[in-house]
């Protein structure tokens, strides 16, 4: 897990059950993507929540989900979501 700390504060990162939330502040938890089967069985990571791209589709939930994560820790790493949430 990494944690992104925007000069103005503000801490985000993929969410997960390991660290205790309610403990840095008030919290915003908002949906990024949705991973989704298709109708011929394969799945896709849809990005469009935060003004990225479809991927896939693969052969399993469980890729379509690790190709979720590194879209969205390359885009938190490279500070690419402002303070309110959006795309910079």
């Amino acid at each position: 897990m990494h944690l992104f700390v925007s000069p103005g504060g503000v801490v985000r990162y993929l969410y997960d059950e390991s660290l205790d939330l309610a403990a840095l502040g008030q919290l915003s938890i908002e949906r990024a993507s949705h991973v989704e089967p298709t109708p011929d069985g394969q799945w896709t990571a849809d990005l469009t929540p935060v003004s990225g791209p479809t991927l896939g589709p693969f052969a399993s939930r469980s890729a379509a989900l690790a190709a979720e994560a590194a879209w969205l820790e390359s885009r938190l790493a490279g500070g690419a979501f402002n303070e309110r949430g959006g795309d910079a």
